[in-house]
């Protein structure tokens, strides 16, 4: 980190102190070293790539990772993926823990104009997944040179969240096996949440997301004389139309649901008296529960079929189950947010979160093991959210998220802990 704090002098874009502050010990080692640790961030926002591409961005973190005095680190995990290992002052307790931040960029331009802008044309970290790997990196220097815990910390650097599912690959190419984790936890920057708050519900937190592909086949003809055609645009607008009844008609009011058909093909723009002989469909399907999910996947087959057909087309449906919900082990996520309760204090962590219908891949690893997945609040600058191509990473919240993974690991494993039960064996030893 100190090579990109000095690369970023020379651009004048060095950060001072943060303004935000904390409570505890890691808070105040970590915000010692902020300059540092935002010249790393925006190295890495200069430099974006896509999933499975992280070569620049794994080597990055390789590099800091090895400077931060880690145990071990493990590379080419899920292609790119690379993980790090810190054992505590003590590893009798057994226990291991896994902290995950996801690493690649989105496929759009940045209309930005500071000096860590992205370098890489039609690439940009849209999303903060630069903010989220220089947090992490933070918390590995930190434990690596306090090493107040009892057990060993697994740091997850994690490739392709955008749309590759690389937390599936990860999991497929032997992470957990090599890794066997009791607990995972990550977090993600949430721009509609005030810097300094952390979000986390007992359940439910991201909706599960399926691509849904609907082939409609008619017969094409000329427009002026309809009546010889099989009209697919027609059956397209009706299949739209019913699509939204699923919801309102047949999903119960207080389960959640989503249906949005997003993309419509069919003809030829410059073909005005043309009817095309087929369309397609593309769109989306979130829930938060499997029982929904397969009564929409079951409605939605069920009403395209019967539509088509009323019209003699014929509709094809290609239903594609992207990532799960994102569904917190309800123990993991109080004990989360006693972790930064402990940080940002009592009213400044809301405990019931109300979900998000967006998606995610570290969905994957809660599905394997217990553990919870947090938002941190970043402030909404310039009116831009996620996703949208004047975002900016909140350099002020790193060291908080940072000592948000320190302390899901030392109050996880508590070095204390160990000493309390050893003294008590001591005392029962004694007695006998």
């Amino acid at each position: 980190m100190r090579a990109a704090e000095a690369a970023a002098s020379s651009t004048g874009t060095t950060a001072s102190a943060p303004r935000l502050k904390a409570s505890g010990r890691a808070f105040a080692n970590i915000a010692s070293f902020y300059p540092e640790l935002t010249a790393f961030r925006r190295d890495l926002h200069a430099h974006p790539e896509l999933g499975f591409e992280e070569v620049y961005t794994a080597g990055r973190v390789r590099e800091a990772l090895r400077a931060c005095g880690v145990d071990e680190i493990h590379e080419g995990i899920g292609k790119t993926g690379v993980v790090g290992v810190i054992r505590g002052k003590s590893t009798v307790s057994g226990r291991m823990i896994g902290l995950r931040a996801d690493m690649d960029a989105l496929p759009m331009r940045e209309d930005n104009s500071f000096g860590w802008r992205s370098a890489n044309d039609g690439l940009m970290h849209g999303c903060g997944h630069d903010g989220h790997t220089a947090m992490l990196v933070g918390a590995a220097r930190y434990l690596a040179e306090t090493r107040d815990f009892d057990g060993t910390a697994v740091l997850i650097f994690q490739p392709g969240e955008e749309g590759f599912a690389g937390a599936r690959v990860m999991i497929e190419d032997g992470l957990f096996d090599r890794f066997p984790v009791n607990a995972v936890y990550a977090m993600h920057n949430w721009p509609a949440m005030p810097a300094g708050t952390v979000g986390i519900n007992r359940g439910a937190m991201m909706a599960a997301a399926d691509r849904i592909t609907i082939e409609i086949k008619g017969k094409g003809g000329h427009g002026a004389h309809a009546y010889q055609t099989i009209d697919p645009v027609v059956v397209a607008a009706h299949i739209i139309t019913a699509a939204q009844t699923i919801v309102s008609r047949n999903v119960r009011p207080i389960d959640a649901a989503v249906v949005s058909i997003c993309a419509v093909q069919a003809g030829d723009l410059g073909a005005m008296s043309v009817i095309p002989g087929e369309a397609t469909l593309v769109g989306t399907v979130r829930t938060f529960s499997a029982r929904v999910q397969a009564q929409v996947e079951q409605r939605l087959t069920e009403l395209c079929t019967a539509i088509a057909g009323g019209f003699g087309a014929t509709a094809t449906i290609k239903y594609e189950r992207i990532y799960p919900a994102t569904i917190n082990t309800a123990p993991e996520a109080m004990f989360a947010a006693d972790v930064a309760e402990s940080l940002v204090g009592a009213k400044n962590v809301d405990r019931s979160m109300e979900p998000s219908m967006g998606a995610e891949d570290f969905s994957f690893m809660l599905q394997k093991k217990a553990g919870a997945y947090l938002r941190i609040g970043q402030d909404v600058r310039e009116g831009a959210f996620l996703h949208n191509s004047r975002y900016d990473f909140n350099d002020e919240i790193l060291p908080l998220g940072a000592a948000l993974h320190a302390g899901l690991i030392e109050q996880g494993m508590p070095l204390a802990a160990t000493r309390s039960s050893q003294q008590g064996k001591a005392a029962a030893t004694a007695a006998s």
